[in-house]
Protein backbone atom coordinates (compact mmCIF):
# COMPACT_ATOMS: atom_id res chain seq x y z
CA UNK A 1 0.00 0.00 0.00
CA UNK A 2 1.06 3.14 -1.27
CA UNK A 3 1.21 6.53 1.28
CA UNK A 4 -2.15 8.48 2.11
CA UNK A 5 -2.71 10.55 -1.14
CA UNK A 6 -3.87 14.25 -0.55
CA UNK A 7 -7.67 14.60 -1.27
CA UNK A 8 -10.45 16.59 -1.85
CA UNK A 9 -13.25 16.88 0.92
CA UNK A 10 -15.94 14.05 0.15
CA UNK A 11 -19.59 14.12 0.37
CA UNK A 12 -20.34 10.18 1.25
CA UNK A 13 -23.54 8.30 1.50
CA UNK A 14 -23.88 5.48 3.84
CA UNK A 15 -26.54 2.30 2.80
CA UNK A 16 -26.29 0.83 6.16
CA UNK A 17 -28.74 -0.32 9.36
CA UNK A 18 -29.80 1.91 11.85
CA UNK A 19 -26.55 3.65 12.96
CA UNK A 20 -28.10 4.26 16.22
CA UNK A 21 -28.14 0.71 17.37
CA UNK A 22 -24.63 -0.34 15.97
CA UNK A 23 -22.09 -1.57 18.61
CA UNK A 24 -19.43 0.80 18.27
CA UNK A 25 -16.84 -1.54 19.80
CA UNK A 26 -16.60 -4.02 16.90
CA UNK A 27 -18.64 -2.28 14.11
CA UNK A 28 -16.90 -1.44 10.85
CA UNK A 29 -19.13 0.66 8.72
CA UNK A 30 -19.15 2.73 12.39
CA UNK A 31 -15.54 2.67 11.76
CA UNK A 32 -15.62 4.03 7.94
CA UNK A 33 -17.74 6.47 8.93
CA UNK A 34 -15.91 7.50 11.64
CA UNK A 35 -12.59 7.76 9.76
CA UNK A 36 -14.29 9.56 7.16
CA UNK A 37 -14.97 12.62 9.35
CA UNK A 38 -11.52 13.03 10.29
CA UNK A 39 -10.40 13.34 7.24
CA UNK A 40 -13.04 16.57 7.28
CA UNK A 41 -15.87 14.20 4.94
CA UNK A 42 -19.32 15.15 4.97
CA UNK A 43 -21.20 11.76 6.14
CA UNK A 44 -25.04 11.13 5.10
CA UNK A 45 -26.34 7.80 6.66
CA UNK A 46 -30.01 5.99 4.75
CA UNK A 47 -31.65 2.61 5.23
CA UNK A 48 -31.88 0.40 2.26
CA UNK A 49 -35.82 1.11 2.86
CA UNK A 50 -35.56 4.62 1.52
CA UNK A 51 -33.51 4.27 -1.66
CA UNK A 52 -35.68 4.86 -4.96
CA UNK A 53 -35.65 4.92 -8.52
CA UNK A 54 -37.72 7.24 -10.06
CA UNK A 55 -37.63 9.14 -14.06
CA UNK A 56 -34.01 8.44 -13.70
CA UNK A 57 -33.05 9.27 -10.28
CA UNK A 58 -31.73 7.47 -7.86
CA UNK A 59 -32.15 8.92 -4.64
CA UNK A 60 -32.45 8.21 -0.87
CA UNK A 61 -34.24 10.05 2.42
CA UNK A 62 -30.60 10.71 4.04
CA UNK A 63 -29.95 12.18 7.08
CA UNK A 64 -26.45 14.36 7.95
CA UNK A 65 -24.62 12.30 10.76
CA UNK A 66 -21.56 13.49 12.77
CA UNK A 67 -20.25 10.76 15.17
CA UNK A 68 -17.84 10.24 17.86
CA UNK A 69 -16.81 7.25 19.87
CA UNK A 70 -18.70 7.23 23.02
CA UNK A 71 -20.96 4.58 23.93
CA UNK A 72 -24.59 5.95 24.24
CA UNK A 73 -23.72 9.08 22.13
CA UNK A 74 -22.49 7.91 19.47
CA UNK A 75 -24.56 9.71 16.59
CA UNK A 76 -25.80 12.81 16.23
CA UNK A 77 -28.40 13.34 13.09
CA UNK A 78 -29.72 16.11 11.20
CA UNK A 79 -32.70 16.67 9.26
CA UNK A 80 -34.08 14.76 6.57
CA UNK A 81 -32.90 15.65 3.27
CA UNK A 82 -33.07 13.66 -0.49
CA UNK A 83 -30.00 12.87 -2.12
CA UNK A 84 -29.85 12.88 -5.77
CA UNK A 85 -27.14 9.60 -5.24
CA UNK A 86 -25.98 10.70 -8.81
CA UNK A 87 -25.33 14.49 -7.95
CA UNK A 88 -25.64 15.07 -4.55
CA UNK A 89 -23.12 12.60 -3.24
CA UNK A 90 -19.39 11.61 -4.09
CA UNK A 91 -18.80 8.31 -2.65
CA UNK A 92 -21.94 5.46 -1.51
CA UNK A 93 -20.71 3.25 1.00
CA UNK A 94 -22.97 -0.32 0.53
CA UNK A 95 -22.72 -1.83 3.58
CA UNK A 96 -26.52 -3.11 5.05
CA UNK A 97 -25.68 -6.50 6.49
CA UNK A 98 -27.10 -9.48 4.26
CA UNK A 99 -29.58 -11.85 4.33
CA UNK A 100 -28.43 -11.82 0.79
CA UNK A 101 -32.27 -12.14 -0.79
CA UNK A 102 -34.03 -10.23 -3.36
CA UNK A 103 -34.17 -7.21 -1.55
CA UNK A 104 -30.33 -6.86 -1.32
CA UNK A 105 -30.41 -7.92 -4.98
CA UNK A 106 -32.79 -4.87 -6.23
CA UNK A 107 -30.74 -2.32 -3.77
CA UNK A 108 -27.86 -3.35 -5.99
CA UNK A 109 -29.73 -3.07 -9.05
CA UNK A 110 -30.50 0.82 -8.00
CA UNK A 111 -26.96 1.48 -7.42
CA UNK A 112 -25.70 -0.07 -10.80
CA UNK A 113 -27.35 2.91 -12.10
CA UNK A 114 -24.71 5.22 -10.29
CA UNK A 115 -21.70 4.12 -12.79
CA UNK A 116 -19.71 6.54 -14.14
CA UNK A 117 -21.29 8.97 -11.56
CA UNK A 118 -20.89 8.28 -8.44
CA UNK A 119 -18.19 5.47 -6.81
CA UNK A 120 -19.85 3.14 -4.96
CA UNK A 121 -17.86 0.88 -2.47
CA UNK A 122 -18.22 -2.32 -3.17
CA UNK A 123 -18.92 -2.14 -7.06
CA UNK A 124 -22.95 -2.96 -6.87
CA UNK A 125 -22.86 -5.13 -10.02
CA UNK A 126 -19.86 -7.68 -8.50
CA UNK A 127 -21.58 -7.47 -5.35
CA UNK A 128 -25.09 -8.51 -6.61
CA UNK A 129 -23.24 -11.09 -8.94
CA UNK A 130 -20.97 -12.67 -6.01
CA UNK A 131 -22.50 -13.94 -2.97
CA UNK A 132 -20.28 -15.28 -0.17
CA UNK A 133 -20.56 -18.65 -0.65
CA UNK A 134 -20.72 -18.75 -4.51
CA UNK A 135 -17.95 -16.25 -5.90
CA UNK A 136 -15.16 -18.64 -4.25
CA UNK A 137 -16.37 -21.61 -6.39
CA UNK A 138 -14.21 -19.54 -9.15
CA UNK A 139 -11.13 -20.91 -6.91
CA UNK A 140 -11.83 -24.59 -6.27
CA UNK A 141 -8.87 -25.88 -5.65
CA UNK A 142 -8.22 -23.65 -2.50
CA UNK A 143 -11.37 -24.80 -0.83
CA UNK A 144 -12.19 -27.99 0.99
CA UNK A 145 -14.48 -30.29 -1.07
CA UNK A 146 -17.56 -28.73 -1.81
CA UNK A 147 -20.80 -28.96 -3.01
CA UNK A 148 -23.64 -26.98 -4.20
CA UNK A 149 -27.30 -28.58 -4.45
CA UNK A 150 -30.56 -29.60 -3.47
CA UNK A 151 -30.66 -33.16 -4.78
CA UNK A 152 -30.75 -35.17 -1.96
CA UNK A 153 -29.66 -38.03 -3.83
CA UNK A 154 -26.14 -36.40 -4.57
CA UNK A 155 -25.86 -35.16 -1.18
CA UNK A 156 -26.22 -38.12 0.45
CA UNK A 157 -23.34 -39.73 -2.22
CA UNK A 158 -21.29 -36.52 -0.98
CA UNK A 159 -21.99 -37.61 2.72
CA UNK A 160 -21.12 -40.93 1.64
CA UNK A 161 -17.52 -40.50 0.21
CA UNK A 162 -16.72 -37.57 2.82
CA UNK A 163 -18.39 -39.07 5.80
CA UNK A 164 -17.72 -35.90 8.25
CA UNK A 165 -19.72 -32.56 6.40
CA UNK A 166 -21.00 -29.08 7.30
CA UNK A 167 -24.56 -28.57 5.66
CA UNK A 168 -24.96 -24.63 5.10
CA UNK A 169 -27.53 -22.16 3.64
CA UNK A 170 -26.13 -20.84 0.59
CA UNK A 171 -27.49 -17.40 0.79
CA UNK A 172 -26.77 -17.31 5.11
CA UNK A 173 -24.93 -15.07 7.23
CA UNK A 174 -23.44 -14.52 10.44
CA UNK A 175 -23.08 -18.90 10.71
CA UNK A 176 -26.99 -19.39 11.03
CA UNK A 177 -28.04 -22.87 10.28
CA UNK A 178 -24.75 -23.76 9.93
CA UNK A 179 -24.63 -28.35 11.00
CA UNK A 180 -22.16 -30.68 11.39
CA UNK A 181 -23.18 -33.98 10.41
CA UNK A 182 -20.70 -36.56 11.37
CA UNK A 183 -20.95 -40.27 9.90
CA UNK A 184 -22.93 -41.87 12.53
CA UNK A 185 -25.20 -38.87 12.74
CA UNK A 186 -28.58 -40.26 11.19
CA UNK A 187 -30.19 -36.84 11.05
CA UNK A 188 -29.14 -35.64 7.06
CA UNK A 189 -32.54 -36.76 6.18
CA UNK A 190 -34.77 -34.49 8.18
CA UNK A 191 -32.33 -31.77 7.99
CA UNK A 192 -32.47 -31.70 4.31
CA UNK A 193 -36.55 -31.55 3.98
CA UNK A 194 -35.96 -28.41 6.77
CA UNK A 195 -33.77 -26.97 4.25
CA UNK A 196 -36.03 -27.44 1.14
CA UNK A 197 -39.42 -26.99 2.74
CA UNK A 198 -38.47 -23.37 4.03
CA UNK A 199 -36.43 -22.78 0.22
CA UNK A 200 -36.32 -22.76 -2.82
CA UNK A 201 -32.52 -22.58 -2.75
CA UNK A 202 -30.28 -25.34 -2.87
CA UNK A 203 -27.45 -25.85 -0.41
CA UNK A 204 -23.90 -25.72 0.56
CA UNK A 205 -22.27 -29.02 1.73
CA UNK A 206 -18.59 -29.38 2.72
CA UNK A 207 -16.13 -31.88 3.99
CA UNK A 208 -15.65 -30.96 7.61
CA UNK A 209 -12.24 -29.23 8.24
CA UNK A 210 -11.20 -30.72 11.59
CA UNK A 211 -8.78 -27.35 11.48
CA UNK A 212 -11.84 -24.91 12.64
CA UNK A 213 -11.34 -25.87 16.42
CA UNK A 214 -7.98 -24.06 16.05
CA UNK A 215 -9.55 -20.89 14.61
CA UNK A 216 -11.28 -19.29 11.28
CA UNK A 217 -8.70 -16.48 10.39
CA UNK A 218 -10.44 -13.38 8.67
CA UNK A 219 -8.63 -12.01 6.39
CA UNK A 220 -8.84 -7.89 4.85
CA UNK A 221 -8.00 -7.51 1.42
CA UNK A 222 -8.28 -3.58 0.17
CA UNK A 223 -8.64 -3.25 -3.43
CA UNK A 224 -7.25 -6.89 -3.53
CA UNK A 225 -4.21 -6.68 -1.25
CA UNK A 226 -4.30 -8.56 1.95
CA UNK A 227 -3.40 -5.66 5.00
CA UNK A 228 -3.66 -8.60 7.73
CA UNK A 229 -6.39 -10.96 9.41
CA UNK A 230 -7.84 -12.00 13.19
CA UNK A 231 -7.95 -15.78 14.01
CA UNK A 232 -12.04 -16.49 15.29
CA UNK A 233 -12.18 -19.06 17.40
CA UNK A 234 -15.26 -21.06 17.89
CA UNK A 235 -16.54 -21.08 21.49
CA UNK A 236 -16.59 -24.88 23.21
CA UNK A 237 -17.48 -27.30 20.65
CA UNK A 238 -19.62 -24.73 18.59
CA UNK A 239 -17.99 -25.23 14.88
CA UNK A 240 -18.97 -21.81 13.92
CA UNK A 241 -16.37 -19.22 14.84
CA UNK A 242 -18.48 -16.35 13.88
CA UNK A 243 -17.80 -13.21 16.55
CA UNK A 244 -22.15 -12.91 16.52
CA UNK A 245 -22.51 -16.47 18.28
CA UNK A 246 -19.63 -16.10 20.21
CA UNK A 247 -16.21 -16.46 18.46
CA UNK A 248 -13.80 -15.09 19.63
CA UNK A 249 -10.92 -12.95 18.07
CA UNK A 250 -7.29 -13.26 18.46
CA UNK A 251 -3.75 -11.99 17.01
CA UNK A 252 -2.79 -14.03 14.31
CA UNK A 253 0.03 -13.47 11.67
CA UNK A 254 -0.99 -14.72 7.65
CA UNK A 255 1.00 -17.71 6.70
CA UNK A 256 2.70 -18.50 3.27
CA UNK A 257 -0.53 -20.20 2.67
CA UNK A 258 -2.93 -17.62 3.75
CA UNK A 259 -0.72 -15.38 0.70
CA UNK A 260 -1.14 -17.70 -1.74
CA UNK A 261 -4.64 -17.45 -1.10
CA UNK A 262 -4.44 -13.98 -1.41
CA UNK A 263 -2.37 -13.61 -4.07
CA UNK A 264 -4.52 -16.43 -6.26
CA UNK A 265 -7.90 -14.14 -5.68
CA UNK A 266 -6.84 -10.72 -5.91
CA UNK A 267 -6.50 -9.96 -9.11
CA UNK A 268 -10.62 -11.09 -9.20
CA UNK A 269 -11.49 -8.55 -6.73
CA UNK A 270 -9.28 -5.76 -8.34
CA UNK A 271 -10.96 -6.50 -11.58
CA UNK A 272 -14.42 -6.53 -10.34
CA UNK A 273 -14.57 -3.23 -7.73
CA UNK A 274 -14.48 -5.11 -4.76
CA UNK A 275 -12.40 -2.63 -2.29
CA UNK A 276 -13.59 -3.84 1.22
CA UNK A 277 -13.55 -7.80 1.31
CA UNK A 278 -13.17 -10.11 3.98
CA UNK A 279 -12.38 -13.53 3.67
CA UNK A 280 -12.04 -16.90 5.58
CA UNK A 281 -9.48 -19.67 5.55
CA UNK A 282 -9.66 -22.35 7.59
CA UNK A 283 -6.66 -24.56 7.73
CA UNK A 284 -5.37 -23.40 4.87
CA UNK A 285 -8.37 -23.68 3.04
CA UNK A 286 -10.56 -21.21 1.44
CA UNK A 287 -14.51 -21.13 2.58
CA UNK A 288 -16.17 -17.57 2.20
CA UNK A 289 -15.07 -13.99 0.35
CA UNK A 290 -17.17 -11.47 2.22
CA UNK A 291 -18.36 -8.78 -0.45
CA UNK A 292 -21.62 -7.03 1.71
CA UNK A 293 -20.67 -6.09 4.33
CA UNK A 294 -17.33 -7.50 5.83
CA UNK A 295 -16.69 -6.89 9.64
CA UNK A 296 -13.27 -7.47 11.75
CA UNK A 297 -11.20 -4.11 11.02
CA UNK A 298 -11.54 -2.87 14.26
CA UNK A 299 -9.87 -6.49 15.74
CA UNK A 300 -7.66 -6.41 13.53
CA UNK A 301 -6.49 -2.36 14.69
CA UNK A 302 -7.03 -3.45 18.45
CA UNK A 303 -4.15 -6.21 17.26
CA UNK A 304 -1.73 -5.45 15.22
CA UNK A 305 -2.36 -1.56 14.49
CA UNK A 306 -2.98 -2.21 11.14
CA UNK A 307 -5.92 0.36 10.36
CA UNK A 308 -7.86 -0.99 7.15
CA UNK A 309 -10.39 1.31 7.39
CA UNK A 310 -7.74 4.28 6.70
CA UNK A 311 -6.25 2.43 4.12
CA UNK A 312 -9.76 1.74 2.34
CA UNK A 313 -10.43 5.31 2.48
CA UNK A 314 -7.04 5.91 1.20
CA UNK A 315 -7.91 3.66 -2.21
CA UNK A 316 -11.30 5.25 -2.63
CA UNK A 317 -9.14 8.57 -2.57
CA UNK A 318 -6.63 7.05 -5.43
CA UNK A 319 -9.80 6.23 -7.56
CA UNK A 320 -11.16 9.61 -7.32
CA UNK A 321 -8.14 11.56 -7.63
Amino acid sequence: MSDSPVSKLLRIAIQMDPIEHVNIDGDTTFAMAEEAQNRGHEIFVYQVDTLSWQEGKVTARAKPAKVQRVKGDHVSLGDEVILDLAEDVDVVLMRQDPPFDMSYITAAHLLEFLKGKTLVVNDPFWVRSSPEKIVPLLFPDLMPPTLVSRDVATIKAFQAEHKDIVVKPLYGNAGAAVFRIKPEDGNLGALLDLFFTTSRDPIMVQAFVPGVFDGDKRIILIDGEPVGGINRVPKGNDIRSNLAVGGTAHPVELSEVDLAICRAIGPTLRDRGLLFVGIDVIAGRLTEINVTSPTGALALKAFSGVNAVSLMWDAISRKLN
